[in-house]
């Protein structure tokens, strides 16, 4: 199989689904360009801030792209690349895609609040809290395991130092990016022309000043800034910086197409390998490991967080929404169409690359070799990438903070410590839910992290029962969502309750040592809440949807 029809069979699709699927959506659910948005309505110059569609769309697919539509589809490939493509469409087109406009949409209809205070309003109140407050134990996993990410990013060698510096140095052409948009009224087509090159400026005086601090000093520093971005205005930092990110991704994604076609590299791994591989299922695994790449309950809590605060008009939801997470999944082909010429199994640990991003960035790389670009340019086309998937992940965790506020600020909503400390103030909130985030890096993450995947499927179980039972209360269809609810609760449910079952066999078999044996007793003890946690929350979002109406 020939690569470039892959890649060109993808986007021929997604274009098609998004003019046609999409539309059919925007005018079912009855997206109104006339109604105020509440970036208007609720204005506040911090969380509440209208962006211009460009940026909001930058921001947003920075912050729902990270490492998971590459590391997923990657990790997945093993099963053959026929499944994983064929779950990046129709996952990408019918249940990512719709989750992600859908949680804008009803977050819009409901004052830009967050996917809680949704559930809460047309669900009910048990529901809503039961939700935030395992969406907001879901986000501290995400905030420990990407801080680390980061930091690793950040140190170790003079490459790692080289992204070090270009992150930092973006940090601070994004403040004035911001300060020349939205303060000075600079054109936004100037303004990004300028702020392209001086990115790309950024990217030249990294490579050749690499910063070189040790891991602890990095993490610590991930930190205190997630700390400041989470309650800092967004347009001083949160818009620019992922509107200015957005362009790396994009050239990331525009250099691994050209390289495919300039290449046309033959696809090596089998079409199928089978249901059953090694000690793997393919259902239900394949649906929950290729995760961003087709579906992400993630992006549910980001497009009702901090995307629904700052839309600027409801016609923009189909595009910001929609239209992003179809870009994604191009990138998710573009990943697998890296680890399947690359190996020949789809195992890439065993040929050698240690992680799903070295295996995109060596295949990318490779593509450029292939076409004859010097040693140089083609070391420095891999440093851009690893550069542009720590950027990514970077984003993804102020971004995931910043949701974490909102959550705690939500469910503690005029609660008090004494007669003073209000533990819905949002600097109490913010600085609550990172230490919390930093307890658990440091308690080590990675014990639970496996767990990590089911869980931010799961996710998305309550975002479309959020969306249809909106849909039913205003009269309007939402049978498009039945299918996504049963199969996403199955493939999570049987995924939680495996990996339940194969810990317990371990450790009745014996053998293990004393920190494996820890790892599963604590993996099980948190599956059976969680499990118990969305049989209820199925019970009763299925009673007022799929229930008679009062």
């Amino acid at each position: 199989m020939n690569s470039v029809v892959l890649i060109l069979l993808a986007i021929v699709i997604f274009v098609v689904a998004y003019l046609t699927y999409g539309r059919y959506l925007a005018k079912t659910w009855g997206i109104d360009p006339n109604r105020k948005t509440p970036a208007h309505e609720l204005e506040d110059g911090v969380d509440y801030c209208p962006a211009k569609t460009p940026v909001l769309m930058g921001h947003h697919f920075s912050s729902i792209a990270g490492a998971g539509p590459i590391n997923g589809p990657i990790q997945a490939a093993f099963f053959g690349w026929v499944p994983c493509f064929l779950w990046i469409v129709i996952g990408g087109i019918f249940f990512g895609a719709v989750q992600d406009f859908g949680s804008i949409f009803v977050s819009i209809r409901h004052e830009g609040k967050s996917l809680g205070e949704v559930i809460e309003d047309n669900i009910g109140h048990k529901s809503r809290v039961l939700f935030t407050v395992f969406a907001w134990l879901v986000l501290l996993l995400v905030i420990a395991a990407f801080a680390d990410i980061v930091a690793s990013s950040f140190a170790g060698s003079a490459a790692n130092g080289s992204v070090a510096t270009a992150s930092m140095l973006f940090i601070v052409l994004a403040i004035g990016f911001g300060f020349a948009v939205y303060r000075k009224n600079a054109p936004m087509v100037v303004a990004s022309i300028i702020g392209v090159i001086l990115l790309a400026a950024c990217v030249a005086i990294g490579l050749a000043f690499p910063i070189e601090l040790p891991k602890t000093f990095w993490l610590v520093f991930v930190f205190v800034y997630i700390m400041i971005a989470s309650v800092t205005p967004v347009w001083i930092l949160l818009q620019p910086r992922d509107y200015l990110s957005s362009f790396l991704l994009y050239f990331m994604m525009i250099a691994a197409v050209i390289g495919i076609f300039g290449a046309h590299p033959t696809i090596q791994i089998p079409a199928y390998v089978g249901f059953h591989v090694g000690n793997n299922y393919m259902f239900p695994m394949l649906f929950i490991t290729i995760a961003c790449g087709a579906i992400s309950g993630f992006h549910s809590l980001i497009g009702s967080g901090t995307t629904s605060k700052q839309l600027d008009n409801e016609k923009n939801a189909l595009m910001v929404g929609y239209g992003s997470m179809l870009i994604e999944c191009v990138l998710a082909v573009i990943s697998l169409i890296a680890v399947a010429t690359l190996t020949t199994d789809g195992l890439f640990a065993n040929a050698g690359y240690g992680s799903p991003t070295i295996v995109f960035a060596t295949a990318i790389s490779g593509f450029f070799a292939t076409l004859g670009l010097s040693e140089g340019a083609v070391s420095a086309t891999y440093t851009i990438i690893a550069l542009a998937v720590s950027c990514f992940c970077l984003t993804s965790l102020d971004t995931g903070t910043r949701l974490g506020r909102f959550m705690f600020q939500e469910l503690f909503a005029g609660t008090k410590v004494g007669k003073q400390l209000k533990l819905d103030n949002m600097y109490v909130a913010t600085i609550i839910t990172a230490l919390c985030g930093f307890a658990l890096c440091l308690a080590g993450y990675a014990k639970v992290w496996p767990l990590f995947g089911a869980c931010n499927q799961l996710v998305a179980v309550p975002a479309f029962l959020a969306i249809g039972t909106y849909l039913k209360k205003q009269g309007r269809n939402n049978k498009m969502l039945h299918i996504p609810i049963i199969f996403m609760s199955c493939a999570t449910l049987v995924s939680l309750i495996m990996s339940f079952k194969n810990n317990l066999m371990a450790l009745i078999g014996g053998g293990l040592d004393g920190a494996a044996t820890f790892t599963n007793v604590l993996q099980d003890i948190i599956i059976v809440p969680i499990v118990i946690l969305a049989v209820i929350l199925l019970i009763d979002g299925g009673k007022v949807l799929w229930g008679k109406s009062k």
